[in-house]
């Protein structure tokens, strides 16, 4: 309980690294953040797309280096605060909706995160809005195989990241960080995230001919786990996320009611050895002012800055080592 102390007081970031730097996360497990960072852009008008001139100093959000920079803070702090819960800093931190590299660089070096061997993972999308997904990995925790960017040709949109790995326990994992085509646009959207599903699964076969059996994919899937759109996914995989939207739990609120789109699969040789969890921070929750309850605490609602991290809360996996 005393993460939660910590974490309500803005003015605590020493006393949360200070507390990670204490921890010792046991040997046998490694530990999986995904994370949706609600347009994670810098300030800057690269003139890539609407997006990035919506959000930059003179842009209609007003997006500012004083505003970007506390955003960073916030997300090291929360990494902190879920390292606090797990016994050390996570070894992969994966994140959707971020600009480029630019903006991974400038959060390890403006924050505390800073202290650890993090190494980033980013390729840039089609997409229109000019968002990737990403993921930052730990070099003295993780020795990298390969990574690549999975395409998914129909259409522009994010691409699938693949990240294969050896854990220190000589564990070999491959990791898809995921960002589904959202719900807007009716039956055409369904279409599109009925295709980024195809894809997923075909990485999914390619890597167990290559031998990789160990697979997590995870990420934002704009979607619940008890939709009939993953049915197609069981034949290669098992939903950490579905006892969780069973028992209320979700990542998002939309209308008052909690929804699970950020979710975690695994290949149902390893579904044993692992777990999820929703990290609803109290410093990543708000009051919600339309309906009784709480809510993630977002950045923006609308043009309207509020100063929250996510619309989004991130997710946690643990993946204990098979080791023999």
């Amino acid at each position: 309980m005393i993460i939660y102390v910590f974490c309500a007081h803005i003015g605590k970031m020493k006393l949360l690294l200070a507390l990670a730097l204490m921890c010792t996360q046991p040997s046998d497990s490694i530990s999986i953040v995904f994370w949706n960072l609600e347009n994670f852009f810098d300030w800057h008008d690269d003139g890539v797309s609407d997006s990035d001139r919506e959000f930059s100093s003179f842009g209609e959000r007003r997006w500012t280096k004083k505003r970007f920079t506390a955003k960073c803070h916030s997300i090291a702090k929360a990494v902190f605060a879920i390292a606090s819960t797990t016994g050390d800093m996570p070894d992969i931190l994966a994140f959707a909706e971020v600009e480029n590299i630019g903006v991974l660089k400038k959060l390890l070096d403006y924050t505390p995160l800073k202290r650890y061997a993090y190494r980033i993972v980013h390729y840039d999308s089609p997409d229109p809005r000019g968002i990737d997904v990403a993921l930052l990995y730990r070099g003295d925790r993780v020795k990298a195989v390969s990574s690549r960017p999975c395409r998914i040709d129909e259409f522009k949109t994010r691409d699938i990241l693949l990240f294969q790995m050896i854990t220190a326990q000589g564990d070999s994992i491959a990791i898809t960080v995921n960002h589904h085509p959202s719900k807007y646009g009716g039956a055409i959207s369904q279409q599109k995230r009925s295709r980024a599903v195809a894809r997923l699964n075909a990485v999914a076969d390619s890597l167990s001919i290559e031998g990789w059996h160990n697979v997590v994919a995870l990420g934002d899937f704009n979607d619940v786990p008890s939709s009939d759109i993953y049915l197609p996914m069981q034949r290669i995989w098992h939903n950490l996320s579905a006892p969780l939207e069973q028992a209320g739990e979700g990542s998002i609120r939309f209308e008052g009611r909690w929804q699970l789109i950020d979710q975690a699969f695994v290949t149902h040789e390893m579904a044993e050895r692992c777990s999820m969890k929703v990290c609803a921070l109290p410093c990543l929750t708000v009051r919600d002012s339309g309906h009784p309850g709480q809510k993630p605490f977002r950045t923006y609602s609308g043009p309207r800055y509020l100063g929250g991290v996510s619309d989004h809360y991130p997710i946690l996996v643990t993946v204990r080592n098979n080791i023999l």
